[in-house]
């Protein structure tokens, strides 16, 4: 095992998935919002998302399948569309739930409280998370600089998944439970709007992006 490519790939994953993005501000979002329980299912959600991403990378790279740039622009639209609807629709329940921090606590031990709110934060997660299939792209360019990590193919890629997703849920992980710290709930609501607007800003460069390329 080449242990100089191996820690050069934790990290630039390390780095990749630490730089605030739309799951990063989505899991801040929900931890501030929902709760870390909540957070966390979201973080699975966005995960198994990238793990649909990369067998799709890992599927191109070996040959067994090949996707159009008119496809992928098409479904970078539509996801870009989706998370700005996310980022809207938490904008709006933050404008209906008042200003008072008082208010913002009761209405998050009630979301607490809804039935199906794990799920809910599961599939957002993942629906957001597979909503840029460019990120598809990414791991095709991204693999094969590591793929000598061991001596084949199918080893190189198991290795390198596994990593990602360790990393991946550690990093966001950490931003679960930093968002639990007394300082940042005491700020929650404007966190929370920070974040909300991330997503939004995020979803409107990706669609003019997607849009110029098409």
């Amino acid at each position: 095992m080449e242990t100089s490519i191996l820690a050069a790939y934790v990290v630039s994953v390390m780095l990749l998935v630490a730089t605030p993005g739309p799951v990063v501000a989505l899991v801040i979002n929900t931890s501030v919002r929902q709760g870390a329980k909540q957070a966390v299912f979201t973080a699975l959600g966005t995960n198994w998302a990238s793990l649909v991403l990369i067998a799709a990378a890992v599927l191109i790279l070996s040959g067994a399948m090949s996707i159009s740039r008119e496809l992928i622009s098409l479904l970078s639209v539509l996801g870009c569309l989706f998370i700005a609807y996310v980022a809207i629709d938490s904008l709006r329940s933050l404008s209906l739930t008042g200003e008072a921090d008082t208010k913002a606590d009761t209405d998050l031990l009630s979301d607490r409280k809804k039935n199906g709110a794990s799920f809910s934060c599961l599939a957002k997660g993942f629906a957001v998370a597979i909503s840029n299939p460019k990120d598809i792209i990414f791991f095709v360019a991204f693999f094969p600089q590591f793929i000598s990590i061991t001596g084949t193919f199918s080893g190189s890629v198991t290795l390198l998944t596994v990593l990602w997703i360790l990393i991946d849920l550690a990093i966001l992980t950490t931003y679960i439970f930093f968002m639990q710290h007394r300082i940042a709930r005491r700020y929650q609501r404007s966190i929370s709007i920070m974040s909300s607007i991330a997503l939004l800003v995020i979803s409107i460069l990706g669609l003019l992006y997607a849009i110029s390329n098409w």
